[in-house]
């Protein structure tokens, strides 16, 4: 199953102040823009059967998924990774069978577009629907919140007024597809 997750836009950011936590309260509009990675899951051929372990030997482990990537390089441990952090934060819940995961890496990391973000909550949606996890809206959202302060916007991936640390949503009607967007990626990471 392939998804082409996107990337998002601040429309206006008010860093209104530094939490304890070493985060900023914001305010700022979420705008979902068509600047999207590539993502894939398949079921791993090394699996026979759809089961949560496998048995190596004597030994019954948890199946860890297959993570690939292309395009811009993405840097540092698989267990870093929030893609793997989603799937471990689903596989905690449900049994799910080994897959192999591709992203096909575009949108730049520490842009502040939210490309890793829109990854996670693109595949906790993929999970959902490909192995019909009927986990409901709530609950992925939970999942995503865990991961990262916007993560959660892209679950529905619609305009909302965020505050808090980008984690508070509101919902808003605006709708900007009348007018061309130009993002400027001066190759700078934040």
């Amino acid at each position: 199953m392939l998804v082409f997750p996107n990337a998002k836009i601040n429309l206006g950011l008010n860093v209104t102040e530094k939490r304890t936590d070493g985060f900023h309260n914001i305010e700022t509009v979420f705008y979902p823009v068509g600047w999207s990675d590539c993502l894939e899951v398949l079921s791993s051929e090394f699996s026979v059967q759809s089961s949560q372990f496998l048995v190596q030997g004597d030994k019954v482990s948890k199946a860890e998924p297959i993570l690939t990537s292309s395009g811009l390089h993405i840097g540092g441990e698989l267990v870093d990774n929030l893609l793997y952090k989603a799937w471990q934060l689903i596989s905690e819940k449900y049994k799910l069978p080994p897959v192999k995961i591709h992203l096909h890496k575009v949108i730049p990391m520490g842009a502040g577009l939210g490309g890793g973000s829109s990854d996670a909550a693109f595949f906790i949606n993929l999970m959902n629907e490909k192995f019909s996890l009927n986990m409901p809206l709530e609950e992925r959202l939970s999942i995503a919140g865990k991961l990262g302060s916007d993560c959660a916007f892209f679950i529905e991936n619609k305009a909302v007024y965020a505050k808090g640390k980008g984690d508070e949503f509101e919902p808003l009607a605006i709708d900007l597809n009348r007018y061309k967007i130009l993002i400027v990626y001066p190759g700078t990471h934040s």
